[in-house]
């Protein structure tokens, strides 16, 4: 896998916790567009197909991880 930056991983995140691209551009002080390009390319970097890839690969590269808190939609 290729490295990933730490905005990539912040919207890594957010994909996870359900946020649609709107959402994690609103929370990130960025376009939605911006947003989607980082989807497209973390499945690039992390060789996914589609977002439920993504989602699985993160968990397998240990970039995501399963949290008490997991049942709120929140991130920091």
């Amino acid at each position: 896998m290729r490295a990933i930056s730490k905005r990539e991983k912040e919207v890594l995140h957010l994909i996870a916790y359900e946020y649609t691209a709107k959402e994690i551009a609103k929370k990130l002080y960025i376009s939605a567009h911006t947003v989607n390009d980082h989807r497209k390319k973390l499945l690039t970097k992390m060789d996914a197909k589609n977002t439920a890839g993504l989602i699985r690969k993160g968990f397998e590269y240990g970039l995501l991880t399963i949290e008490a808190s997991s049942f709120h939609r929140t991130y920091n």
